[in-house]
């Protein structure tokens, strides 16, 4: 199994193989929640118009997602896993924009598969990737508006690299090094009250999501499932 690293939009534009898209603040931690919480699944877009576009057609029954981090107007929900994990999403298709993770995925159209990347699936992700045995991965961590790197997507990356190769680094030390990292200290800032304290506490409960995330082409829409 050959594993490149790449980052951001360009990255994700270039991506071959089965090919990972990392978001973890927030876009594929929500979208681990959501499932989690019993969702059926999500539609992936990039534009917050084509979301509420799909909602009113009928596609979906609810908008997850965000603007330079905020809400998204018109949307039922942000992109924050703590706000997921009080909603009542269960058997109900969401559709997803944001303008890192689920933007980086519509770009990967090099991509023979895809999957969304978080620490909190990161080694369900790595084990259901193994049982493909596929010749190339690539992991593409989606930065900031898939403009700017950002550690943790960076060390998310670096993780699941690690765990494909074998390996199994000390998760106190990732967790330690992630929150220690500029992007970090926005959650919990009263001045960027959008970033709640517990979306960092959640998207840093390292590989205790028992799934990963798949995405298909159905229907020419990207939908995320459950892995498996």
């Amino acid at each position: 199994m050959e594993i490149r690293k790449a980052s951001l939009l360009s990255g994700a534009r270039s991506a071959e193989g089965v090919v990972v898209i990392i978001d973890v603040y927030r876009a594929f931690t929500t979208a681990a929640v959501a499932l989690l919480k019993g969702a059926e699944k999500l539609v992936l877009v990039g534009a917050p118009a084509e979301a509420l576009a799909l909602r009113a057609s009928g596609v979906g029954s609810a908008c997850v997602g965000e603007v330079e981090g905020r809400k998204a107007d018109g949307f039922d929900h942000g992109n924050s896993p703590f706000e997921l994990c009080r909603a009542d999403v269960a058997g109900k298709t969401l559709i997803q924009s944001t303008q890192a993770g689920t933007t980086g995925v519509e770009a990967a159209k090099k991509a023979d598969m895809l999957f969304g990347g978080a620490m909190v699936t990161a080694a369900a992700t790595a084990d259901a990737i193994r049982e493909l045995e596929p010749e190339v991965v690539t992991l593409v961590a989606m930065g900031w508006k898939g403009e700017r790197k950002t550690d943790e997507d960076e060390l998310c990356a670096d993780y699941l690299q690690a765990l494909l190769s074998g390996e199994q680094p000390d998760r106190a030390d990732l967790r330690a090094r992630v929150e220690a990292s500029p992007e970090s200290q926005k959650f919990g800032d009263p001045l960027t009250p959008h970033f709640h304290v517990r979306d960092k506490e959640i998207a840093l409960r390292i590989d205790s999501v028992p799934f990963g995330i798949r995405i298909y082409r159905e229907g020419g829409l990207l939908v995320a499932r459950k892995a498996g």
